[in-house]
């Protein structure tokens, strides 16, 4: 995993580090989650996933033959 170093003046520094404290979260935690947010990065598919998408080789799927419901009495 990198690492990032980065500088902010002090007042932005007070309010990240409030702002995690809030959240419960280190300042690590806290700024990590802000970078995937804003750069998106939780919300990208994996390499390769939609190929997986019609790529059945085998014989076709077949449904089961459905079973009739079951009757039961009421409670009332």
């Amino acid at each position: 995993m990198s690492q990032l170093h980065f500088y902010v003046p002090d007042h932005i520094e007070a309010q990240i580090r409030i702002k995690a404290k809030r959240a419960n979260l280190t300042l690590s935690k806290y700024l990590a989650g802000l970078v995937k947010r804003e750069t998106g990065a939780q919300n990208q598919w994996p390499a390769g996933y939609f190929e997986l998408f019609d790529a059945w080789q085998g014989a076709p799927q077949t449904r089961p033959v459905q079973l009739a419901l079951e009757t039961r009495p009421d409670f009332n």
